[in-house]
């Protein structure tokens, strides 16, 4: 059965349509003791479904171990937004809710290679002398 409801399936289509270039949803799992796993599946699996430019590769994060540590995986459900380089944007946990708006955006951003960010903040952040590790934290509403 599918994730999403056929009319929020064309209201997907829709939001992707602008999309610049292919967007590929790096999604690891894990069999064992992942309860959100197969509906962070599902969702991504429906994403896929509403565009062509979007493509999921599932990883297990136990057997793929050196693909996670070289994205920076450590835990499962996890999905990583590549473009054509790899901006670093993680998600972990299933994107319902506001995550999915968040993903959607990150995915369009990703696509566009573009971070959104105003030229002032771009020429702050030319200025960083070390790398920053930024997170973000959502709970379920």
């Amino acid at each position: 059965m599918a994730y999403f409801s056929d009319p929020d399936a064309r209201v997907l289509a829709d939001r992707l349509q602008s999309l610049q270039s292919p967007v590929r949803l790096t999604f690891f799992t894990q069999s064992l003791d992942c309860e959100s796993c197969p509906a962070t599946k599902g969702i991504l699996d429906g994403l896929a479904a509403a565009s062509p430019l979007v493509t999921v590769d599932e990883h297990d994060l136990l057997l793929d171990k050196g693909l996670a540590e070289t994205m920076g995986i450590e835990r499962a459900p996890a999905v990583a937004v590549v473009g054509e380089t790899d901006p670093g944007v993680r998600f972990y946990g299933a994107p319902e809710g506001y995550e999915l708006v968040s993903l959607l955006d990150a995915i369009l951003a990703v696509s566009a290679n573009d971070s959104g960010l105003s030229a002032t903040t771009r020429q702050r952040l030319v200025g960083l002398t070390e790398a920053l590790h930024l997170q973000v934290f959502s709970t379920p509403t």
